[in-house]
């Protein structure tokens, strides 16, 4: 019987890579719009998970935004809607996802965070800190779910070759990054998915609770 899995912010960069990779290997892929899912709303959320009936076996959080401001010029209506959709959607769509993932003895959650959530830099305070809370909560539910077979996990990937890094960088700066590098290149959207795809499947049998950094070695430098 094929699986199903939920993937948010699945229309582009990662998101959009792991939902071909899952389909590619037969399961059904639920990759709602926001006009379907709106992580920003609790209500929507709900209303939306209430709507599925099949078991869902893989949750991806993936939606995520990145507002860049300095500490002195946060605009907290912004950053309430950062948390919102970083750290609390994928609060509440697990709490409503895995205790049927507990009931049929299975479920696999893979939490995208970020490397800013164990290094960062001006401009990412909020960012950083909705991933550094991601990771703190995966660690959690790890515990909770563990013992029914599901697994939870978070990869934190580095610099992408994705729409977002290219907006918050001009084209010098990914120069520049990519000298930083020890594999001198950035990252791309498929390889990040492989990673999420190989934690969300049945061949990951044991690894859960971790943070996984997929940055090509920019957070050991």
């Amino acid at each position: 019987m094929s699986k199903t899995v939920l993937i948010t912010g699945a229309s582009r960069g990662i998101g959009k890579a792991c939902a071909a990779r899952f389909a590619q290997m037969g399961y059904r892929v639920l990759a709602p719009s926001r006009g379907e899912l709106d992580l920003g709303v609790q209500g929507s959320v709900e209303q939306y998970i209430s709507g599925i009936t099949e078991p869902v076996h893989v949750l991806v959080n993936n939606a995520g935004i990145n507002p860049i401001a300095n500490i002195d010029n946060i605009n907290y209506d912004e950053a309430r809607q950062l948390m919102n959709i970083n750290f609390w959607a994928p609060v509440l769509l697990t709490g409503l996802l895995a205790p049927r993932m507990r009931e049929m003895g299975y479920g696999r959650i893979v939490n995208i965070s970020s490397i800013w959530s164990g290094v960062t830099k001006a401009g990412r305070s909020m960012y950083a800190s909705s991933k550094a809370a991601i990771n703190a909560f995966t660690r959690t539910a790890a515990v909770e779910y563990g013992a029914y077979n599901v697994l939870v996990n978070a990869v934190a990937p580095g610099y992408v070759n994705t729409e977002l890094t290219q907006l918050n960088n001009t084209p010098e700066q990914i120069e520049a990054i990519k000298d930083q590098l020890p594999i001198g290149r950035l990252a791309e959207p498929a390889e990040i998915a492989e990673l999420v795809w190989f934690l969300g499947s049945e061949g990951n049998t044991i690894v859960t609770g971790q943070t996984i950094f997929a940055d090509g070695g920019f957070s050991i430098i």
